[in-house]
């Protein structure tokens, strides 16, 4: 059986990517530095040419915000360029590619939810070369699909659910300032490995007839603010101590790169087309605290 691909190993989604397919018994394969290295061709080309993979999902990209504002050069070159040498190399084999992008395209202006149609105007670095990945990778495999996610989380790496909880327990005592005026939907990177892999379990000129560009985010909305407060509550119902929330605006918390105020996607279209819908954000939130609390269970919460 021929593998998925999948660039990038140490990711929140490679990792939950490896983890849904070893539950579902599907052949996969994630490879990151050096052996695959987006801002290396010749890795890329090494590394597809070993595999010889039945389709390729690029989860690895330069994530760093605020950095990206003084590395633009290294955030376009893995984020634009590496996406696109990847999809080539998907292109020439004629195999179904799969690149993951961020909310982060849009300004945020807009009241509603966002559409695959609403026209992006990105605020920062990260949010630009992530958008010049998207039209580089349909440049390179017009059959590619893109799915814009938001708010990603996991049990894995540093993100904004385990920096809550590193800030619960006994020693500590600090209040949390949090903003509370950026909305958006947290999605739990294991619903989103499980709904790559849904998609990709269809036969590559299906997947090829449905080419483009989807939203694909949890249900429900919340901010930062309410997603710290979810994070504290469910602590706190476990017997963890837990620090005092403070609201705060953007404005208030200093940060090289803007955020957009709405990151609300409608992720109607891939429902529509592939039948997929990500459970709410609040169930998943807790399937992800249940791990992490019985992971940090014998040092105490």
């Amino acid at each position: 059986m021929r593998s998925v691909l999948v660039a990038g190993s140490s990711g929140q989604l490679a990792r939950c990517l490896v983890e849904a397919a070893r539950l579902r018994g599907a052949a996969l394969l994630a490879i990151g530095r050096p052996e695959l290295d987006l801002e290396d061709a010749a890795s890329i080309e090494r590394a597809v040419r070993t595999v010889e993979p039945a389709a390729i999902v690029n989860a690895a990209a330069y994530t760093a915000v605020d950095r990206a504002e003084s590395e633009a050069a290294r955030a376009f070159a893995v984020n634009r360029d590496g996406a696109e040498r990847l999809a080539l190399a998907a292109q020439t084999r004629g195999v179904p590619f799969v690149h993951v992008s961020t909310d982060y395209v849009f300004d945020g202006r807009k009241p509603s939810p966002y559409t695959e149609e609403d026209a992006p105007a990105p605020l920062n670095v990260y949010g630009r070369s992530k958008l010049e990945g998207e039209a580089a990778v349909h440049r390179a495999h017009a059959a590619a699909l893109v799915l814009r996610t938001s708010w990603v989380y996991s049990p894995y790496g540093r993100n904004f659910v385990t920096a809550m909880l590193s800030r619960a327990g006994p020693e500590q005592t600090e209040n949390i300032r949090v903003v509370e005026d950026q909305h958006g939907a947290p999605t739990a990177a294991a619903d989103l490995a499980g709904a790559i892999l849904d998609i990709l379990r269809l036969d590559g000129r299906d997947i090829a007839a449905r080419s483009g560009i989807y939203h694909l985010a949890a249900r429900g909305e919340t901010t930062w603010h309410g997603l710290a407060s979810a994070v504290f509550t469910r602590l706190a119902r476990a017997g963890c101590r837990v620090p005092q929330l403070v609201a705060i605006s953007s404005a208030q918390y200093p940060a090289a790169a803007l955020r957009p105020a709405n990151s609300r996607l409608d992720c109607a279209k891939i429902e529509r087309r592939f039948g997929i819908s990500l459970p709410h954000w609040r169930q998943s939130l807790d399937r992800c605290l249940d791990r992490l609390l019985a992971q940090a269970e014998p040092q105490g919460c």
